[in-house]
């Protein structure tokens, strides 16, 4: 068995530093993107199949949207962090180091996990109206939260085994366990909320269910196709495994967080203008988080073949791909905003059947579409830095769009423009985002070295 891993372990580091960085860029991500849209898909049915319970329910998944940006933000800071090393050290041969990395990133992620579930469940109805609830939204929201964070060790770890399974080249083994964990929640959503008549908390078991499903069929395949199997005996906790998995994992961390802590501030703001406010921009970020899975799954198909090439100090390849991914995003990202912006009202028509709704979330879309189609050179600038381990500029670029931007947009535009500042200050900070992120892969591709092999000093 040993043997054959090390086969299937060689086997892959020729192909990811020796075929053509598009080729692979395009092989690593159909498997991700699939994952990425069953996911998102299951949000969109989540948000239809609420919406049936009235305007105050849609809002309260808008309103549970940050906390769930929080536990991504924890999983994300262990996966990314842990599969950035596990794919550096493949690449530079040293395939115990990864062993023992894949063990500490998943166990630790699950303790996390736990940790968030004791901390949560008892004041779930006080963080509840701390995110934004207004008294009519707040039995719907405070139900969910209390239930969801039930899920936080599943949902954690799914995402660590996730980015390992990316991270050594292998996205269709987390394919499988993220579709399964997907299409068993959207058959149970309908038959939790309706036909057993539980409602939204209907909502929220048929996620930790499915969550739970889809861990186990994640820890499954790490035992399949030649990947780093999870193992208890692996599991050597050290310091300079935790700085590893710190510095190449926070920047999701503050991507994440920050995310979080924009969704909240923006549900703040909507609840100004009432439940259908909050109700049109959770299902305009719905919509707009399926378009980025798209853009996310090319991303993440691109993270690994940067990983092990820059680990093997292959620096042309790291720059074709680069190079390749920009044209890609760049075409995607403009089609999809000319599709969001025309059909805009049909969009949102069905999710809820409500005028204000409709109208509100129209023009959010509008705006929305005007910003995806600048948003890519952000997320492209972002993965490049923190794969590469450049873990300042990966923070910045993390906190740029959802952080630096979006927030003080959120506490200006509003007071002199009202609504419409609310919804304008996404966009805006999408395009603010993308001219930093342009300033940074600038230096980055200047000072990456122009032959193969050669040690670099790159940005601290």
């Amino acid at each position: 068995m040993e043997q054959k891993q090390t086969v299937t372990q060689a086997r892959k580091y020729i192909q990811m530093t020796t075929e053509p960085v598009h080729k692979l860029i395009l092989e690593l991500a159909v498997p991700t993107i699939f994952s990425m849209m069953v996911s998102s898909f299951y949000n969109v049915v989540d948000t239809y199949f609420v919406g049936k319970l009235g305007t105050s329910a849609s809002a309260a998944i808008g309103i549970n949207f940050s906390f769930m940006c929080i536990i991504q933000a924890i999983g994300f800071c262990f996966g990314q962090g842990s599969g950035n090393y596990i794919s550096r050290e493949l690449g530079a041969k040293r395939n115990e180091n990864a062993q023992v990395m894949a063990a500490i990133g998943y166990f630790s992620a699950f303790a996390a996990g736990i940790l968030v579930m004791a901390m949560v469940f008892p004041l779930a109805e006080p963080l509840a109206g701390l995110l934004g609830s207004t008294p009519t939204i707040l039995p719907y929201a405070s139900t969910f939260l209390g239930i969801i964070c039930l899920g936080a060790p599943f949902m954690i770890s799914s995402l660590v085994l996730n980015n390992q399974l990316r991270f050594q080249g292998n996205a269709k083994y987390g394919m499988v366990g993220i579709v399964s964990g997907a299409v068993l929640n959207i058959f149970l959503e309908p038959l939790f909320i309706f036909t057993l008549d539980l409602g939204m908390a209907g909502s929220a078991w048929a996620t930790v269910l499915s969550q739970a499903m889809g861990m186990t069929v994640l820890l499954i395949m790490t035992y399949r196709g030649g990947n780093i199997p999870i193992r208890w005996q692996n599991f050597k906790p050290a310091y300079f495994f935790y700085k590893e998995i710190f510095l190449g994992g926070i920047p999701s961390l503050f991507r994440q967080g920050t995310e979080s802590l924009g969704i909240l501030i923006l549900n703040l703001a909507a609840a100004a203008y009432g439940d259908a406010a909050v109700a049109a921009m959770a299902i305009v970020n719905r919509l707009t988080f399926m378009a980025a899975a798209v853009m996310i799954g090319f991303g993440q198909g691109f993270q690994p073949v940067c990983g092990f090439n820059f680990g093997a100090r292959l620096y042309s390849r790291v720059r074709q791909a680069v190079f390749f991914l920009l044209k890609l995003l760049l075409s995607y990202t403009a089609t999809i905003a000319l599709i969001g912006y025309i059909w805009a009202p049909e969009l949102v028509t069905v999710f809820r059947d409500d005028q204000e709704v409709i109208k509100i979330g129209t023009q959010a879309m509008r705006w929305q579409a005007l910003g995806f189609a600048l948003s890519s050179p952000t997320m492209l600038c972002n993965m490049t830095l923190q794969t590469t381990r450049q873990t300042l500029g990966a923070i910045i670029m993390a906190m740029a769009r959802k952080g630096l931007f979006l927030i003080p947009y959120l506490l200006i535009l509003p007071r002199y423009f009202g609504l419409d500042g609310v919804i304008a200050s996404q966009p805006l900070s999408d395009a603010t985002g993308t001219l930093v992120a342009f300033a940074f892969m600038t230096v980055f591709l200047k000072r990456l070295p122009k032959q193969d092999g050669l040690e670099a000093a790159l940005l601290k």
